[in-house]
């Protein structure tokens, strides 16, 4: 796994959990090696603040972790119905973990809305939070409860803690000069505090970046702290939490570091950034704001100091095109979207790939089609990736496996786009790109050479002796074409996107050559060198999984049950999607069965399947949501005894 922690005693504040430990007295402390835990409420309840200041303290703290936000695609969706509900999940442990869990072991729900889009969630035993003030006759019945599900018997099989968050929090901040209105909008605080209390959480990284936010508001800071105190004392005083929890840090799971908590949209932008330093290139990113790729945009838009240069275009077709124009002057070039601006700038990416200039192209996947489901989950731009351009338009395909690898990815996509000057996508997705886990920092040294060689002079001697510069003189290893910087004296040339002569780049429409140039084209990406696929198979089995992108921590999560059942159970995950690894045919070849686990209904399969004439089974899901580990080691299961 690639997100992993550092011991303890270089990232706990030891003297802060010992003075909450101290504070907790005569009651019972249990230790757990592993807790999920699910924040909702109204989409204006703060429950992604919640859960993210949550998940900081719990990577402060040393544990592993896995994050999965879950929030409506509304600005603003009506107060106290379920399309309203904003969910946040965290995984955290005290070993390495791979997914955000399949099922919360508490549940903290501000309103009725919230407990019925997510009690259906639980396991029997779960413990359940309830915020008592919101569940009046009119919010009940706004969500089809004839009754009180506090009341009529219906929560009898988990385990209730009824809290009035709202009336606690007015109480705390009577002493602030705040109205009703103003003080309930603190009791997300107050929730976090009394969580922060029950599984021993650091506070003080909660208090100071409350400080900072609202620096310039500092009564609205101080009653949020002050909420946050309330319901870490309310924990520690009352008789309905007699039990707090402690999961250790994961301090033996994994080397020593540097570690941080990381999303993978941050992961993905600080890549890019690393890729134009490790390339000497200034960064251009040419995008337009879409969900849920514009936190890299947001992002890379505060680092002007590293040379980034951020341009917010008027449109997805523009934001391409104005970084085409970056790569032809001589920058690493980016532009980001989700699906439908990746079927808006497809002209931009022939041309593109017409032109051979070095391009990113950031896809993170959402539920489609058209504008489908923009805050949900998907797999499905696969072979719109790889197909979805006139003519015979090959680009390379790239996928990150989870939120940390994303740095990874973005370095690799660098790497392929500079070297064999083409564009390249890179396929994130919603689960990776708001999900989040810990990420060691690298060290410099790690980081590969990303430098580029320009074209300087001629490169080609015509019959009579002349030195000239020939466009689409190629590089003979790679098929590269030279990068030549506009301005530079002796080196003009044409571009455009009618089809080029070899070597001089001049407009020809001679069929011999046309013919040259698609199969040199395609030549070239075929030929870009990717690592050969890691086979994970102590046992010698005789079914495969193969995965790509996002699935990894659920098929590594359902790999690992089944291994520990007793069954035999491989596992190959795709990195490179266009070309594919080398050995990749070989390995298939091996195994009597072959699972395709994808967020889509097939795409990968589909490619398999024709490329390979393997008969791949796929196994689909395509409702938003990331696949659960127990749902596929069962899918998995069957496979082996079918």
């Amino acid at each position: 796994m690639t997100s992993q922690v550092s011991s303890p005693a270089e990232q706990a504040d030891e003297a802060v959990v010992g003075e909450q430990r101290k504070r907790v007295g005569a009651k019972d402390v249990r230790k757990l090696d592993r807790v999920i835990i699910r924040f909702a409420g109204d989409s204006g309840d703060g429950m992604q603040l919640t859960g993210d200041r949550f998940t900081s303290e719990t990577a402060s703290f040393g544990n592993d972790l896995s994050t999965l936000p879950n929030f409506p695609a509304e600005i603003r969706a009506p107060a106290g119905t379920l399309p309203g509900v904003s969910s946040f999940q965290l995984h955290f442990a005290d070993h390495d973990i791979l997914t955000p869990g399949d099922a919360p072991n508490v549940l903290v729900a501000m309103n009725p809305a919230a407990l019925k889009a997510n009690v259906g969630d639980l396991p029997r035993g779960a413990e359940i939070i309830v915020n008592t003030d919101e569940f009046t006759k009119r919010a009940m019945q706004k969500v089809g409860y004839d009754s009180s599900p506090l009341e009529d018997g219906s929560l009898d099989g988990y385990q209730v803690h009824p809290v009035p968050l709202t009336t606690l929090t007015v109480e705390a901040l009577k002493e602030f000069d705040l109205s009703r209105k103003e003080a309930e909008r603190s009791k997300n605080m107050f929730a976090l505090g009394l969580l922060s209390w029950m599984y021993h959480r650091p506070t003080e990284g909660t208090e100071n970046f409350l400080r900072s936010k609202f620096a310039k508001k500092p009564d609205i800071a101080a009653a949020n702290i002050a909420a946050f105190r309330a319901g870490w004392n309310f924990g520690e005083t009352t008789e309905d939490f007699a039990i707090s929890y402690e999961v250790a840090p994961a301090a033996k799971a994994f080397p020593v570091g540097t570690y941080r908590n990381i999303s993978g949209n941050l992961a993905l932008a600080y890549g890019l950034i690393a890729a134009s330093r490790q390339a000497d290139l200034p960064l251009f990113l040419g995008s337009y704001p879409i969900t849920p790729a514009s936190d890299i945009l947001h992002e890379l838009s505060r680092h002007k100091n590293f040379g980034v240069r951020t341009f917010q275009a008027e449109d997805e077709i523009a934001g391409i095109g104005a970084a085409l124009g970056a790569a032809f002057g001589g920058s690493l070039a980016v532009t980001t979207t989700s699906g439908p601006g990746v079927a808006l700038k497809s002209e931009t990416v022939g041309l593109a790939v017409s032109l051979e200039l070095p391009l990113l192209v950031v896809d993170i996947q959402r539920g489609g089609p058209s504008t489908g489901l923009p805050t949900k989950t998907e797999q499905a731009d696969l072979l719109q990736a790889m197909y979805g351009r006139n003519g015979e338009a090959p680009v390379p395909v790239i996928a990150p496996r989870t939120p940390a690898d994303c740095f990874d990815a973005a370095l690799e996509a660098a790497r392929i786009a500079l070297t064999y000057r083409t564009p390249v996508f890179l396929l994130s997705d919603g689960y990776l790109a708001n999900g989040s886990e810990p990420w060691r920092i690298p060290d410099l040294e790690e980081l590969p050479d990303l430098r580029v060689q320009f074209a300087q002079g001629p490169n080609h001697t015509l019959d009579d002796g002349t030195e000239v510069f020939w466009p689409y003189q190629r590089d003979a290893q790679t098929l590269a074409r030279p990068w030549a910087i506009p301005g530079t004296p002796g080196l003009e040339h044409r571009i455009g996107g009618i089809e080029k002569q070899d070597g001089t780049g001049n407009i020809s429409y001679d069929p011999a050559n046309h013919d040259f140039m698609v199969r040199t084209r395609q030549a070239k990406v075929d030929g870009i060198e990717v690592a050969d696929v890691e086979v994970d198979d102590p046992h010698g089995a005789r079914t495969l999984v193969l995965g790509w992108g996002s699935t990894y921590g659920p098929i590594t999560a359902a790999v690992r049950r089944l291994r520990t059942a007793g069954e035999s159970i491989a596992q190959v995950h795709l990195r490179h999607l266009n070309p594919f690894p080398r050995n990749l045919g070989s390995v298939l070849k091996r195994y009597d069965k072959v699972v395709i686990p994808e967020m889509n209904l097939g795409q990968l399969a589909t490619l398999i399947r024709a490329k390979y004439l393997v008969d791949a089974r796929s196994y689909n899901q395509v409702n938003g949501m990331p696949f659960k580990a127990e749902q596929l080691a069962t899918a998995l299961k069957e496979a082996i005894d079918g």
